[in-house]
């Protein structure tokens, strides 16, 4: 029994001293992932990468809504169209089936059976001739109404395929506002997760001097007086001021206060004036960034541009080339 005893304080002594040379030299019973300081290098490319893939998300969005507008008035102006058609196949309908009605049951009965039975040939010349103006005429109504009936078959067509565009977009939006959702929750996940000093590191990198004070003319310099106005506020996803705005909302609001019409959409506004050459860049100018184009920003002048850039940014001021630049309009 002594024995046995002494046996069981030797294992005890044994483990004692297994533990103590883990703890000496750092080795952790707690999950490694529970200690561990993330890199702050890692986890900026992963926010960027998540608000990305929102923006990419909410300017497909913004066009879908574009297109969706458009279509929507394009159907109406088409349904309007098939009514008018509408009502000509039907006078025409109508005025068709009153000469069925009169070929076989009244006056070209009574034409023709003149003609066959007529002696003298000077009326017989008459009722023939009568005959024969009236098979013309309903010959040309009979094409004229074959040729509007096909109209109203195209209409017809034409508001099917517009209705089928308009269902595709409507659910096209769905899915990209879904898609926005998701990547904006785990980028806000992800920033969540950082302290407080952390999070200002990865958030950093925004131009921290003066706003300046742009030198622009004309419509121009409406349009960048609003734009830097709104510096500081909130970005979005699909918001268009006015206490928070996404990138082509911005420009679009903005350019709107100098008096003229933009799309609400970055891809959109690309046709919305002349192409500029970098080296031409002046402020108002409107530049686009990433390929396909996912985001609008306005150039300020001295290599800077004012833009709603993401939801951990905001609405601030930036170098022109802090993102893939890939070029530039004039709009106005």
């Amino acid at each position: 029994m002594l024995h046995g005893r002494k046996r069981t304080s030797a294992l005890v002594a044994i483990l004692i001293a297994l533990i103590t040379a883990l703890i000496t030299v750092g080795i952790s019973f707690d999950s490694p992932a529970a200690t561990a300081k993330p890199d702050l290098n890692t986890v900026k490319k992963q926010v960027e990468k998540l608000d990305r893939a929102a923006e990419v998300a909410s300017e497909r969005y913004n066009e879908a809504k574009v297109k969706l507008a458009q279509t929507t008035t394009t159907l109406n102006a088409l349904d309007a169209d098939l009514g008018r058609q509408q009502q000509v196949v039907d006078t025409m309908q109508k005025q068709v089936a009153a000469m069925v009605v009169d070929q076989y049951q009244g006056d070209v009965l009574s034409t023709t059976s003149q003609v066959v039975l007529s002696n003298n040939p000077d009326a017989f010349l008459d009722n023939l001739n009568a005959v024969a103006a009236y098979n013309s005429q309903r010959g040309q109504v009979m094409g004229q109404f074959t040729t509007q009936l096909a109209r109203l078959h195209l209409r017809k067509a034409a508001v099917k395929d517009e209705a089928r565009r308009l269902s595709s977009l409507k659910k096209q939006m769905a899915s990209e506002k879904s898609d926005i959702a998701t990547k904006a929750a785990k980028a806000r996940a992800v920033l969540n997760g950082l302290e407080a000093d952390a999070r200002s590191k990865v958030l950093g990198g925004a131009y921290d001097g003066p706003l300046p004070n742009v030198p622009a003319s004309g419509r121009a310099a409406a349009a960048v007086a609003y734009a830097m106005a709104q510096v500081g506020k909130a970005y979005v996803y699909g918001a268009a001021g006015p206490s928070a705005f996404d990138c082509s909302g911005l420009t679009m609001r903005a350019w709107g206060a100098a008096g003229v019409a933009l799309p609400h959409s970055s891809n959109a506004q690309q046709g919305s004036g002349a192409r500029v050459s970098e080296s031409q860049l002046e402020p108002g100018d409107l530049v686009f960034y990433y390929s396909p184009v996912s985001h609008v920003g306005m150039y300020i002048g001295n290599g800077l541009i004012v833009n709603a850039e993401n939801p951990s940014m905001g609405v601030r001021v930036t170098g022109l080339h802090s993102m893939p630049y890939s070029g530039a309009v004039r709009p106005g």
